[in-house]
């Protein structure tokens, strides 16, 4: 934890929207003058494109579980030494997965290849993880307990199989029985891995669809914003004025002392206005700080 180096991490498995996250923050960033540190999760990943591929198939091979979730196919070392030496002092190294052929080109690399690895901008407010593990904990390494602020985003099982199925057979081609195969083989390591984080974070974000998911991997279309509720639940609602996001956001309700239920086409707003004065008093801490 720092004071005058704040780490902020926003955590979710594949397809789940951590995105929605990066945009509030964004919006936050831009609105409080704050210069931060962007790191994607995708940075420490172990292997790359081509690698990873041939990594599965060995592991297969030899009955073993390797996904993007677990710790073998990941860096977890880096990770937390990054967030370790950014709270102590404001610096650190990582480097980019390059996605696709766009994010290649500036590098003059193969999509789905990483760039070197590099120290951080210099001079910044704050670090932004967004990615799988910003809340991991193994026998072996401890990411969480560098995080300042950990917000997770977590859609209900089935709502986040469907929305990955969707996701990877549009924009990467996959067909369903590939992304199935892909969610099995990574069920262990999402079990151990991924999971655990949920009751580590600060604040959670969980979209719940009202219409029938109940099979997901036939499921024609993704359940929409207005076909959901948004439940958040505070780790600790004695630090939040909950009764106040209740006026601030129209339909939202309390299911226990610590849940907060809205629509669900209201979590842009409802993650801007919590996480708007967190991110305020971050900054304010840390210039008594400096």
């Amino acid at each position: 934890m720092s004071r005058k180096h704040p780490v902020v991490a926003v955590t979710g498995s594949s397809g789940a929207g951590t995105s929605t996250v990066k945009n509030a923050m964004e919006h936050i960033f831009h609105r409080e003058g704050i210069k931060a540190s962007v790191v994607e999760g995708d940075s420490f990943h172990r292997y790359d494109r081509n690698e990873m591929k041939a990594a599965v198939a060995a592991a297969l091979a030899e009955s073993r579980t390797l996904s993007h979730f677990g710790a073998e196919g990941n860096v977890f070392n880096k990770l937390e030494e990054l967030f370790r030496t950014y709270g102590e002092a404001g610096t650190g190294k990582t480097r980019k997965y390059l996605h696709n052929a766009e994010e290649a080109a500036p590098y003059k690399q193969d999509p789905g290849t990483f760039t070197e690895w590099e120290d951080i901008d210099a001079g910044s407010d704050i670090l932004f993880y967004e990615g799988l593990h910003g809340g991991v904990v193994t026998d072996d390494v401890d990411v969480a307990q560098w995080v300042d602020l950990l917000v997770g985003v977590v859609p209900s099982v089935n709502l986040e199989w469907i929305q990955k199925i969707h996701r990877d057979n549009k924009e990467r081609g996959y067909s369903a029985e590939a992304v199935v195969e892909t969610i099995l083989r990574r069920m262990p390591d999402y079990v151990t891995c991924i999971a655990p984080q949920f009751s580590r974070t600060d604040i959670n974000f969980q979209r719940v669809p009202i219409v029938d998911t109940s099979n997901p991997f036939i499921a024609r279309d993704i359940p929409t914003p207005d076909e959901s509720f948004c439940v958040i639940r505070f780790r600790y609602p004695k630090k939040h004025n909950i009764s106040f996001y209740m006026q601030m956001l129209q339909g939202s309700w309390m299911s226990r002392p610590n849940t907060l239920v809205l629509p669900a086409s209201k979590m842009g707003m409802a993650m801007e206005v919590i996480l708007t004065p967190i991110i305020h008093d971050m900054m304010e801490k840390k210039r008594t700080a400096a």
